[in-house]
């Protein structure tokens, strides 16, 4: 097995992530609740943990854009930048469940071989096996691999 762990430019969102790792939602929930504004024991959160480290990273956030639906993975699709190729700190789009509104979103760390030849992205999300942990996801089943778009003050510039 091939395993490669992106470590260029580690960025601040992903060390906040990382340092919520094993935060489970039951033994966990009130700081989770707290963390993420939603009741991780009856809402799938794994948006609201996107969301969460990106406002304490100090990145925009679906809430900051005002998104009619900022809980849902699949609203992730419209922020950022589109990008082909991950990076350390994309967020990455999956399908989830048997509707179309359904997925799950976290943040890109690295990738993995396995003995057959498939790629596998390693994520670091939260609502994965019920706690933040990192996870691995078939490459093929992206839906969307979205980079932070840095904006800067024209005015100053």
């Amino acid at each position: 097995m091939l395993l490669a762990i992106a470590s260029c430019n580690t960025t601040e969102h992903i060390d906040v992530a990382e340092s919520k790792l094993g935060m489970n939602e039951y033994k966990d929930s009130t700081a989770l609740r707290q963390y993420v504004g939603v009741d991780p024991r009856y809402t799938e959160w794994c948006a609201a943990f996107v969301n969460a480290v990106l406002e304490e990273s100090g990145m925009k956030n679906l809430h900051d854009m005002e998104h009619p639906q900022p809980l849902t993975a699949r609203s992730f699709l419209e922020w950022g930048v589109e990008v082909e190729t991950p990076q350390a700190g994309d967020v990455i789009v999956f399908p989830r469940g048997r509707h179309r509104w359904q997925g799950h979103v976290g943040f890109y760390v690295g990738w993995e071989k396995d003995e057959e030849g498939k790629v596998y992205y390693l994520i670091l999300g939260g609502n994965q096996n019920d706690s933040v942990s990192i996870e691995r996801y078939l490459s093929t089943k992206a839906l969307g691999i979205r980079r932070y778009k840095y904006e800067h003050d024209s005015n100053n510039s």
